[in-house]
């Protein structure tokens, strides 16, 4: 890339806050210094890099990403490894629960002898719905980590679920996941599930117009969490018992300073226990789970 280029791209990569963007290359044909300049000006606008190149990384798997979808973040990789973390347990209570029974230890003891090495085989499939799906981030890498389990990923934007097929698509998993365009659980009907997974929209209305220019790009629908940021809180908390299995979990990621109403509002529906915050890589609460009572 030309200095005088370089130069120009200085500021923007204040703006953007650690994101390198000297790979522009690769999405702008070589030499085209009147396209650098362009797309420099728009990450100088607010634009974010992501929209641009069309391509965010999340849990070490690429995804696309335009304006339609929330650009995903490291930050929601800790609500990905507690998800997991609950599917590995729901797995050892269930071996547990075999081992105890006498039915099971004498079927099995007539069936064929099976590849060792394959640990999925006679594992019951874990059922998954992630709420507020937007681009699959949560749903794709849940798939990609996790063996015989079904997702059913639901969004109220067709155009982010769009995109959330079409990352399924590019990371080999698009037999794993269900895609339903339904405001929360509203065409849910009579399922249920081991864990209900959710990044919902939690910022403040009246705090969104004060956020930096790169995050106000990305779609309102996906940010505004109502007046006190704590609406999607309410309204999965009030009728996520009700779509969980016996033990089932529910994950949510949380801002920083919610932790405190969000525990409250689990606590007062009386259904749900070992209400548990975990916090990000940088100290901030970042994740609250709990368990069906």
């Amino acid at each position: 890339m030309p200095h005088f280029l370089l130069k120009k791209l200085m500021p923007a990569c204040l703006l953007i806050q650690n994101q390198i963007i000297f790979d522009l290359d690769s999405c702008i044909k070589k030499d085209n210094e009147t396209q650098y300049l362009e797309y420099i000006n728009q990450i100088i606008n607010g634009k974010p890099l992501q929209y641009i190149t069309h391509e965010q990384e999340f849990m070490g798997f690429k995804f696309y990403v335009d304006e339609n979808v929330l650009i995903p973040r490291p930050d929601t990789e800790i609500l990905v490894e507690e998800v997991i973390k609950y599917c590995n347990e729901l797995r050892n209570n269930e071996s547990e629960d075999k081992e105890t029974n006498k039915d099971y230890k004498e079927n099995i003891e007539k069936e064929p002898i099976i590849n060792k090495e394959d640990k999925n085989i006679n594992k019951k499939t874990i059922k998954i719905l992630d709420l507020c799906t937007g681009s699959g981030a949560i749903a794709v890498s849940l798939a990609k980590y996790i063996k015989n389990v079904h997702i059913c990923a639901v969004d109220i934007s067709s155009k982010a679920l769009e995109i959330a097929k079409k990352n399924a698509e590019l990371n080999g998993v698009k037999n794993n996941i269900e895609f339903i365009e339904s405001n929360l659980f509203d065409k849910i009907k009579e399922r249920k599930f081991d864990i209900i997974v959710s990044n919902p929209p939690y910022i403040e209305t009246e705090t969104i117009k004060t956020l930096s220019k790169d995050v106000q790009s990305e779609p309102k629908i996906a940010l505004d969490g109502g007046k006190d940021g704590l609406d999607f809180y309410r309204k999965i908390a009030d009728s996520g018992s009700k779509y969980l299995n016996r033990q089932g979990y529910i994950c949510l990621e949380i801002g920083y300073n919610q932790r405190i109403a969000v525990r409250q509002i689990l606590e007062n529906k009386k259904r749900y226990v070992n209400i548990n915050c975990i916090k990000d890589l940088c100290g901030n609460d970042r994740v609250i789970t709990a368990q069906i009572g």
